[in-house]
């Protein structure tokens, strides 16, 4: 529970403070262990601050609304809403010096240094695994390390981030770690820094966690989306899911579909890719994550500028059993939720090659689709027939409350144009600081 927005909407309210006071200190009672009096002393300093901030004013104090809420606009949830609020974040950065950079809308980024490339990316924990660090922590640094791995980087080392609301355990943060480096020290790739903080600090109760993996990497030969190319033919392994599909298991009732979850067989693959003489041939790679293939496909043609139509009978097969199991049990449209699977673009000639590679690492792999000229734009053929194969609002649903969630979103191309002002709105903040910030 974050206290500090409790306490700024009552206030908005026009509420008295002696009543937002008594209502708070109720909370407080609900989650703490604690007295009355320490729950109303610590309602009074909380009115205290949030009054005092009543008072701000300036640039430094405030934000241009958009007027549209996170859940509103799917931002987090892997579907056209969410890949436009990323791209006004890739305005506000606007185009850099990196080699690779957040504009292309890749898997990391890339500058160069010292005549190679080093790759950086970072990966938030899924938030339904808040309850189970240990998953949580192993889940994301085979995310973060996934990442590095398409960008054909090999990762030299690992940060981490962990955030523990105050009332949660101490060991939750145990448990992250180990997760984290049980991964790290099978791959050989070190967990060298971190940060470990409380969620809102004083403000939130609870004991909700968060936090976020990162990983740097060195790489010679960049497999960018943007070096796809017309005639590619596209190559995807076979997956079982992660932090998505655990989180799917967990709240669902299938517990043991999370074994089949721990391995690292895209890790494996991707090391065995690099190893071999056929990885300069490959043009690109990603992980089927953002939105499953639907997001991936979407986001890959719009970097590229390419047309991709992908093999609806292809793909079924690289789906592990179980989970294929539980995603037809739970009606789960497995096209639209994040598989873990590797995704190769790489010339004709060489996709038997790459498929006989991956495979010798223990890893099916098989051609699903191929590169067009054309519209920037993902189809799905099924009985040699084209449809449409653009994100939808959202990820499939893969939880019950997200079964329940309210989809009915305002206007799209309305909610759209009220973030592009917002983020205008950042823009402009960030040049009139910097103005500031110019000597002279």
């Amino acid at each position: 529970m974050d206290v500090e927005e409790y306490v700024r909407r009552r206030c908005s309210r026009g509420l008295a403070d002696v009543d937002i006071e008594k209502s708070l200190s109720d909370h407080i009672l609900a989650i703490k262990k604690t007295d009355p009096a320490y729950a109303s002393a610590l309602a009074r300093a909380i009115i205290a601050e949030v009054r005092n901030t009543e008072k701000l004013s300036g640039d430094l104090f405030s934000f241009e609304p958009a007027g549209v809420n996170m859940g509103e606009f799917g931002v987090g949830s892997r579907g056209k809403g969410d890949f436009f609020a990323h791209r006004q974040i890739a305005r506000i950065i606007g185009k850099t010096s990196a080699s690779v950079g957040v504009d292309e809308m890749d898997d990391a980024g890339a500058v160069c240094a010292g005549g190679k490339y080093l790759v950086c990316t970072v990966d938030g924990m899924h938030s339904r695994l808040s309850d189970f660090p240990f998953l949580a922590g192993f889940h994301v640094t085979r995310a973060t390390l996934r990442d590095l791995y398409v960008m054909g980087a090999r990762p030299v080392m690992l940060f981490s981030d962990i955030h523990v609301a105050d009332d949660g355990d101490v060991a939750k943060i145990f448990d992250y770690t180990a997760g984290i480096t049980t991964v790290g020290e099978a791959t050989g790739v070190p967990l060298v820094t971190g940060s470990t903080l409380r969620i809102g600090g004083d403000m939130v109760l609870g004991s909700r966690m968060t936090g976020c993996v990162g990983a740097v990497g060195v790489a010679d030969h960049l497999t960018a989306r943007k070096s796809m190319e017309p005639g590619d033919v596209l190559l995807m392994s076979e997956g079982a899911g992660g932090g998505t599909i655990a989180t799917a298991a967990i709240y669902s009732g299938f517990p043991d579909v999370v074994e089949h979850t721990i391995n690292l067989n895209f890790l494996r693959a991707c090391s065995t890719l690099m190893e071999s003489d056929i990885f300069t041939r490959i043009h690109a790679m990603t992980d089927v994550t953002n939105g499953g293939l639907r997001g991936d496909a979407f986001e890959m043609a719009e970097t590229a500028g390419c047309r991709i139509v992908i093999d609806g009978s292809a793909t079924k097969s690289l789906v592990e059993p179980h989970v294929m199991d539980l995603l037809e049990a739970l009606e789960i449209d497995y096209l639209g939720v994040s598989l873990d699977a590797l995704l190769v673009v790489a010339p004709q000639d060489a996709a038997q090659e790459i498929c006989r590679v991956v495979g010798s690492a223990g890893v099916a792999m098989h051609e699903i689709g191929r590169v067009e000229r054309g519209k920037p734009e993902a189809v799905l053929a099924i009985d040699g027939r084209e449809q449409d194969f653009t994100p939808r609002f959202r990820e499939s649903a893969y939880t019950p409350i997200k079964k329940v969630v309210d989809t009915r979103a305002r206007d799209f191309e309305e909610m759209k144009a009220k973030i592009i002002a917002a983020s205008d709105a950042a823009i402009e903040k960030k040049m009139r600081v910097l103005r500031r910030l110019q000597p002279g």
